[in-house]
């Protein structure tokens, strides 16, 4: 689908002022990195690649949206023209979906024409930022599960129909087991999962016979919601009747059984004995009810019987935010990259100049990362020892060897042609569970981690130090 303008006004009247500045032919750098993780974690899950190449490979102004924009009464027709014939011809490199990234380096670099790289910007930040957002929770609530499958339930609590699909998707690679979203089921083959709602419950007679009509109609995929008026007194003593009436008799299983309210980890142990005592020891217990991965923390502490979670507010709508941007670091003129930079009196937001790679290093005996350094695209890493320093604390060092490198962005378009060959989901699932298994337990527990190295190389501090000076002699001269 064309959503060509999806993009901020501003970025249209940029681009304008670049067309009548005989700039259209520029070629810029620009890369997207965010400045702090969520939760006060100790690591972002990237995600948003896949709606990224969707956007890009539809990205053309047709004669509807030139139609539009014309009505705005903003554009002269040479750019209206101009933006008729204009289709994305530029590179992109990015981490792939799953990716464990950190604050201040790049998960995306843009290399193309001014304009073009201009117009990008806010669909892809709303990609990263939003994908991100939502696997980096399901990440955090399926790391604490452990081996405890987690269920996203999230789709009427998302930020619209569009926002729940991906969500779901996102959620998936970050490490959900299914979704209760159908829709997202069928679109990206993730397994659907869902048992029943209160109104079901509180429609019929009886609680006995709400559970009798449902087990009558899924025989094979019962698991009753018993919190609707009392879960001990009433809700799990007629599910049990239920499956001793019907579905025993009948030769079918008695699957579960959900918790959405109240004492969570109370009421779960005490469904356990009255589940056992019935003869019914392999019925699961579910836990809902907005959990997020302090809580399920407390409740697996506590020793609350958990055998799936429903997870839904805390992956799909979390009131948290990634806040990736999209920052000029360099232009290209007669083939030479001048780096540019953003001075700020706040030091974080003073940018990193310049075209640049990333590489991760990891400890050749265990797999787990070492850290990450920030490089001049040109530069050369050694395979042998590397001295990493802290990029505004510069006395904080620290010197490894016996490791192995890796290259984070990889190429996705060049020259305007995808080369990237996205991964099935289940692969992307896979690849960020690979991901989070070489991050150190410090780095990902959840409260005060530790701070993951992310320094810059001697190159790259000496550019970014000596273009802050000139900026600085600049004022002084004006």
């Amino acid at each position: 689908m064309n959503k060509t303008l999806m993009t901020d006004f501003y970025e249209l009247t940029m681009a304008q002022t670049y067309f009548n500045e005989n700039k259209k032919d520029e070629i810029v750098y620009f890369d997207i990195f965010f400045r702090n993780n969520p939760f006060d974690g100790g690591y972002l899950v990237a995600c948003g690649l896949e709606e990224t190449i969707n956007y890009i490979n539809n990205f053309k102004f047709t004669e509807q949206e030139i139609s539009y924009l014309r009505t705005l009464n903003t554009f002269n027709e040479e750019f209206l023209n101009y933006l008729k014939e204009l289709t994305f011809k530029g590179d992109i490199y990015s981490v792939p979906d799953g990716t464990v990234v950190f604050p201040n380096e790049p998960v995306l670099t843009v290399r193309a024409d001014i304009i073009t790289a201009q117009l990008l910007e806010t669909a892809l930040l709303a990609n990263f930022n939003h994908g991100s957002l939502v696997a980096t929770s399901a990440k955090r609530i399926t790391k604490e599960a452990g081996n405890i499958p987690v269920m996203e339930f999230g789709a009427r609590r998302a930020r619209g129909i569009d926002s729940a699909i991906e969500a779901s998707k996102n959620a998936y690679i970050g490490g959900c087991c299914g979704t209760s979203n159908t829709y997202a089921g069928m679109k990206y083959n993730i397994p659907v999962l869902g048992t029943m709602a209160h109104s079901l419950v509180t429609e019929a007679d009886s609680e006995y016979e709400a559970f009798l009509g449902y087990a009558k109609s899924n025989p094979n995929n019962c698991v009753f919601l018993v919190d609707t008026y009392d879960t001990l007194r009433s809700g799990i003593p007629n599910a049990i009747r239920v499956a001793n009436d019907y579905l025993k008799p009948n030769g079918y299983k008695f699957k579960g059984i959900r918790i959405d309210s109240g004492d969570l980890a109370y009421l779960s142990k005490e469904a356990r004995k009255m589940l056992d005592k019935a003869g019914y020891t392999d019925t699961t217990i579910c836990l809902s009810n907005g959990l997020n991965e302090h809580t399920i923390s407390s409740l697996l502490e506590q020793g609350a019987v958990i055998d799936s979670i429903g997870a839904g507010d805390n992956i799909a709508a979390s009131k948290e935010r990634v806040g990736g941007v999209y920052k000029l670091v360099a232009t290209e003129k007669n083939n030479q990259i001048i780096p540019k930079i953003k001075v700020s009196n706040d030091t974080i937001k003073t940018t990193n100049p310049g075209y640049k790679k990333v590489y991760r290093f990891y400890d050749k005996e265990t797999g787990y990362a070492l850290g990450d350094v920030i490089t001049i695209h040109d530069e050369v890493v050694s395979d042998y020892e590397y001295t990493l320093v802290h990029p505004q604390e510069t006395w904080k060092t620290k010197h490894i060897d016996n490791y192995i490198k890796r290259e984070l962005l990889i190429p996705i378009y060049r020259n305007g042609q995808l080369i990237y060959n996205l991964p099935s989901l289940k692969e992307r699932q896979d690849y960020c569970k690979k991901e989070i298994s070489t991050l150190y337990e410090e780095i990902t527990r959840l409260t005060m981690p530790h701070e993951y190295y992310v320094d810059l190389s001697d190159k790259l501090r000496e550019l970014k130090n000596n273009l802050i000076n000139e900026h600085r002699n600049n004022l002084k001269g004006e």
